[in-house]
């Protein structure tokens, strides 16, 4: 199946049930990471045939697999301030993910490219709450000792 093919609601009936029975699952920001990964695998394999986006390629696979396993990280720390690190990771790879798929641009069909950067901003969106709930979680638990 093509990168641009795969719908999410497609993509989601292949996942492994152990993955969808872990609470992980029921973070929206990590479930549509996972699958931005796994269609940033496919999509940088078409650039990579190109050697001109070989570097972007690298690049954007790299940074589309990033996302949720920093996500995954930061989910299983036992403090605010250590999930809102993961999650500020999390963030700046998504960024990073938006930032490729613009210069990838001219080498992917432009319906890809659309679906892949509202993609990107919708985890950064997520993400940024996140963070936020962390960090104020954080300042109520530390400030009431």
């Amino acid at each position: 199946m093509a990168a641009g093919a795969l719908s999410f609601a497609e993509w989601e009936l292949c996942v492994p049930v152990l993955l969808k029975g872990d609470t992980l699952w029921l973070i929206e920001a990590y479930r549509l990471s996972l699958y931005l990964g796994d269609v940033g695998w496919l999509d940088s394999n078409s650039l990579i045939a190109q050697p001109r986006m070989r570097f972007v390629a690298d690049q954007l696979g790299r940074a589309t697999a990033k996302i949720s396993a920093c996500i995954a990280e930061g989910y299983s720390r036992n403090t605010g301030k250590g999930r809102a690190i993961y999650y500020e990771y999390a963030l700046g790879s998504a960024r990073e993910s938006r930032d490729w798929y613009y210069k990838a641009r001219t080498s992917l069909q432009p319906e890809v490219v659309q679906n892949r950067l509202s993609l990107c901003t919708q985890i950064i969106r997520l993400t940024l709450t996140m963070v936020a709930t962390e960090r104020r979680n954080n300042r109520r638990v530390s400030g009431s000792a």
